[in-house]
């Protein structure tokens, strides 16, 4: 038995989960809803450009980066992402992590199906893109090595030691390469994103990464093959509260954690579809053009 049909079979005895099954289908077809929107027959790159918008407001939330409000930061990202707006030259923490969160939601775009056949060198590249401005050079785009600690997620637990992450991520790696075999997208995006935050692999940026990497294998994995669907705000619901805390139940281990992480991300994708859903309409209606007021 090959690597990935064994972590495939994992996968699959959780999906078995009460009410796990028919939460992922939920967000199947919610997601097959959205991919036969009429706007997206021939706009998808614009409606994709407005998700990654929303996507990125939504991960800096989550990060504690909300300069001018929810939908005051999805016009500023929108604004900063056409050319209308500049980054400051001496950006202040919040203004740095919000720029962290559009370069590494925009980094999702390029990956495609071969990314997730060399998951070490997709995580590396998400992390070069969260963290090039938040870290020094040494520290960026590679995992913690001895004697560096991670303060994020601290409410988790302490980060496992450097010495432990090769095994870790190995496991992490199986689990992205099983989506090639046919493995349930959702399952492997909502459980690749709890152990990258679990495991806490690099020095600071692993949320970010972790919720670029749901995106990437939404698409990848063609739950989401149009990418304009918007995970980070079903994530951001509540400022973050059922997110962190069904987190917090995923790493306290114990199946039913995993079941709560598991039906949180499949809402978290029937909501994101939903905005992918208004979005696809406002790219119909014309109301996304340079200027518009659209916000919601």
């Amino acid at each position: 038995m090959s690597q990935s049909t064994g972590v495939a079979g994992q996968v699959q005895s959780l999906l078995g989960l009460p009410g796990v099954t028919e939460a992922v289908e939920e967000a199947r077809e919610a997601c097959t809803q959205l991919r036969w929107h009429q706007a997206l027959r021939r706009r998808i790159p614009e409606a994709a450009a407005e998700s990654r918008v929303r996507g990125s407001a939504a991960t800096a939330l989550l990060e504690g980066s909300e300069p001018a409000g929810s939908q005051g930061t999805v016009v500023l990202v929108r604004d900063l992402v056409r050319g209308a707006a500049s980054w400051p030259k001496e950006p202040d923490p919040v203004e740095r992590v919000l720029k962290a969160a559009v370069q590494v939601t925009a980094a999702t775009e390029s990956a495609g199906p071969s990314s997730l056949a060399s998951p070490a060198q997709l995580l590396a590249r998400l992390h070069v893109a969260a963290s090039a401005d938040l870290l020094p050079p040494a520290q960026v785009g590679r995992p913690r090595g001895r004697g560096e600690a991670c303060p994020e997620f601290a409410d988790l637990g302490p980060a496992p030691a450097a010495e432990e992450l090769p095994e870790r991520l190995d496991a992490l790696y199986d689990l992205l390469r099983s989506v090639q075999a046919g493995t349930s997208a959702l399952a492997v995006a909502a459980l690749a994103h709890a152990e990258l935050v679990t495991v806490r692999p690099f020095v600071t940026g692993n949320g970010l990464v972790a919720r670029a990497l749901e995106r990437v294998v939404h698409r990848v994995g063609g739950l989401d093959p149009t990418g304009v669907a918007v995970p980070e705000l079903g994530h951001s619901q509540k400022v973050g509260a059922d997110y962190r805390g069904a987190l917090t139940a995923y790493s306290e281990g114990g199946l039913e954690g995993v079941r709560l992480w598991l039906l949180h991300c499949a809402e978290a994708a029937v909501t994101g579809a939903g905005a992918g859903t208004v979005i696809a309409d406002a790219v119909l209606a014309g109301r996304l053009a340079p200027g518009s007021s659209q916000t919601t």
